[in-house]
């Protein structure tokens, strides 16, 4: 097994970075529930109020506008 050659290599550093950027989105996804939770919900009942899935809708936008926009500069000078 320590002699692995370069192409089974390359494969298995690509899904390692594959793997890597899924964990990092799921992580991404946790830290936006909890936030916006945290931020909209007063006290959890049996369903949302219309304030409160409106709230949640809207914060989840936010960071989703945020984070696209951040990538897009990223991208942007790394050109």
């Amino acid at each position: 097994m320590s002699q692995i050659d370069e192409s089974t290599r390359r494969e298995l550093d690509g899904f390692l970075q594959l793997e890597d950027q899924k964990a990092r989105f799921h992580s991404m996804v946790h830290e936006f529930t909890d936030k916006c939770f945290d931020r909209c919900i007063g006290t959890p009942g049996n369903s949302l109020s219309s304030k409160e899935s409106a709230c949640l809708g809207n914060c989840v936008e936010r960071f989703l506008d945020t984070t696209f926009f951040i990538v897009n500069r990223l991208e942007a000078i790394k050109q």
